[in-house]
């Protein structure tokens, strides 16, 4: 017999491929915040990858089936992605592996199932020569190993038959895994100066913010009140420079700012080219009804603070 909320609504069942990452480790902590009306369920790699056919398929199934047990709506974010941007430059075959055909198995099975899809995708699939923040219709240009099997992970959902809708990102970081804001953590406490790129322009994005967006729109899209638009951007609120982030990571840290040196992409080359401005547009977000992310400055002071409250707490 199938379950109810207390409060007698139907609740969901979300299945979250790469939940061992930065953003699905925020999506299960963002559900369990949720309390009964949201069920996540957030395997690893290990226990689901997204490149094997049979681990895919079951899990789908195993979703669709508990979800019609428990009165939930199934519904998948894939978070899973091969997102090391520059391994992918000498690996482009590993990277097309996670970000294009782990998708498109995704997306068939969900099709298969009748379960809603939303798939995670970047702003590295855009060239970067705009003016102006990039709208989710704008043409794609590629110019990394990473943001084409990304773009190629976008064409293979969209493509798929399923209902299915790509939300795009950017510059995220969370409490777990590699990221520019914790290196800043890291290197405030171990350089005197340091030098930053203040070239480059984008969205810097925490992970617990996004992870809220993506569970308020997998609500809808399971329920069947999906947007209209297949495409979607979710950012925190206004563009920075790197520069501008990590003067930002070290306010909050109580540390002087002036220590945060500005340099150009030039100075800094790295394997893949990244794109010298990537802001992305959320005006799509909202116009579907989705609340709107906060602005990145505020989202750095929460993101911060948060750790410092759980670095207290394991004293």
């Amino acid at each position: 017999m199938a379950k109810s909320r207390s409060d007698g609504s139907r609740g969901i069942a979300v299945l979250v491929p790469g939940g061992h990452g930065q953003l699905g480790r925020d999506l299960a902590a963002a559900g369990a915040a949720l309390g009964e009306s949201v069920d996540v369920v957030a395997p690893g790699s290990a226990e689901l990858d997204v490149t094997e056919p049979g681990a895919v398929v079951e899990a789908v199934a195993d979703l669709a089936a508990g979800a019609a047990q428990e009165g939930r709506w199934p519904v998948v974010i894939n978070a899973a992605a091969y997102a090391a941007v520059d391994a992918a430059e000498d690996d482009e075959e590993a990277a097309f592996a996670v970000n294009a055909d782990g998708p498109r198995m995704l997306a068939a099975v969900c099709s298969s199932r009748s379960v809603p899809l939303v798939h995670v995708s970047t702003d590295y699939v855009f060239g970067g020569a705009a003016d102006r923040p990039y709208e989710p219709g704008d043409p794609l240009g590629p110019r990394s190993a990473y943001g084409r099997t990304k773009a190629a992970g976008e064409d293979a959902v969209l493509g798929s038959g399923a209902r299915a809708w790509v939300v795009r990102t950017a510059w995220l970081y969370g409490a777990s895994g590699h990221n520019f804001v914790q290196t800043m953590i890291d290197l405030e406490a171990r350089r005197d100066t340091l030098s930053v790129v203040d070239d480059q322009v984008g969205s810097p994005t925490w992970s617990g913010d996004l992870a809220r967006g993506l569970l308020e729109l997998a609500g809808r899209v399971a329920a069947g009140e999906g947007p209209a638009r297949p495409v979607l951007h979710c950012t925190n609120a206004g563009q920075a420079t790197w520069f501008d982030l990590a003067r930002a990571v070290f306010e909050e840290l109580g540390a002087d700012p002036e220590r945060v040196r500005p340099c150009t992409t030039e100075e800094f080359p790295r394997p893949a080219p990244r794109p010298a401005y990537s802001v992305l547009s959320s005006s799509a977000w909202a116009e579907a009804g989705l609340t709107p992310l906060r602005p990145w400055r505020e989202a750095v002071s929460a993101f911060v603070s948060e750790l410092r409250q759980e670095s207290t707490a394991r004293r």
